[in-house]
């Protein structure tokens, strides 16, 4: 088998996976930019930004989960993380859900779900153009440097919008 393959038929079937599973919650990508009409406060900006991170982490470590880490993989790595950083990340969850509560969404739930499916989606996109060792290359790094933050390092990096990475609603004025 070529250099490659194995790692680029693998990011197809996640890719696969992740359009499915967007098809599969009846929540499609028009429907979620129709929903964007209104625009998110600060905080709810925020957490779709908290979302965006452990998403895009998300695929770095599927993608490069036999790299090792200190003897460890780093999908392995990833979980670990989540898990000690799960407050922060279920608080963001939960402010969008409120955000999509108040924009009359019959099913938040499936409207947060979509949109961890549409943001992991661009990640996986990203890896799927790549070369695996290539992605991994550049992107593992990712799950160790995170691996050391607390939660309010992860909050502030979360406030922070990256001209490539904007919210997908624009933020109300104050």
């Amino acid at each position: 088998m070529p250099r490659g393959t194995r790692g680029n038929d693998m990011m197809r079937r996640i890719f696969a996976f992740l359009t499915v599973f967007a098809a599969l919650t009846g929540m499609g990508i028009p429907q979620a930019r129709a929903a964007g009409q209104a625009c998110y406060r600060a905080d709810e900006a925020q957490a779709e930004q908290g979302v965006r991170i452990k998403s895009e982490l998300m695929v770095i470590g599927l993608n490069c989960a036999a790299m090792r880490n200190g003897g460890q993989n780093l999908y392995v790595e990833y979980r670990q993380w989540a898990a000690a950083h799960n407050k922060v990340f279920s608080d963001y969850e939960n402010k969008l859900l409120g955000y999509y509560k108040r924009q009359g969404e019959k099913n938040p739930e499936a409207s947060l779900l979509t949109l961890g499916t549409v943001l992991a989606n661009k990640v996986a996109t990203d890896a799927a153009h790549m070369r695996p060792d290539l992605f991994c290359a550049k992107y593992a790094p990712r799950i160790s440097k995170v691996s050391s933050m607390d939660d309010a390092t992860i909050r502030r990096w979360s406030a922070t919008f990256f001209p490539g990475h904007p919210p997908s609603h624009p933020v109300c004025e104050q």
